[in-house]
């Protein structure tokens, strides 16, 4: 079977509780680029390269990501680092540090939650089997 063909991504979408808090945590906090609200005010978009992100406000309140769903940002190791105290000082919950030495997307991984609990990843792909190891608690420093 061909498919279709698809071309490219437009856009995801992450539902959030209050679009206000989530566009300081996606624009304050993370630093995505914010390209301003949709027509109906429920929806802000961001940008970080050449993906959009949607962030749209529930009627009723979610809370979090299903287990294993998250969404994934590539980072340098300065900044994974840099997160570790700056979630710290901020108290953004964090859920795990992982280091992957194989499949498909190796690297130093910190995973986190958003202000509603959607399950976010910061990615160091540059960090490699054999490459210092160290604990989130000596990042957080």
């Amino acid at each position: 079977m061909a498919g279709l063909g698809v071309q490219g991504m437009t856009h995801w979408s992450i539902p959030v509780n209050n679009l206000d808090e989530s566009e300081e945590f996606y624009g304050g906090l993370l630093g995505l680029e914010h390209k301003g609200r949709l027509g109906n005010d429920t929806m802000s978009c961001f940008s970080t390269g050449d993906t959009n992100i949607l962030l749209c406000e529930q009627k009723t309140p979610v809370d979090g990501s299903p287990p294993g769903v998250h969404h994934s940002f590539t980072v340098t190791p300065e900044v994974l680092e840099q997160a570790c105290k700056l979630f710290r000082e901020k108290n953004v919950k964090v859920d795990s540090l992982v280091y992957r030495a194989q499949g498909h997307f190796t690297g130093r991984e910190l995973y986190f939650f958003d202000p509603t609990g959607n399950r976010l990843e910061l990615r160091d792909p540059t960090w490699s089997k054999g490459m210092p190891e160290p604990a989130l608690e000596e990042l957080s420093k």
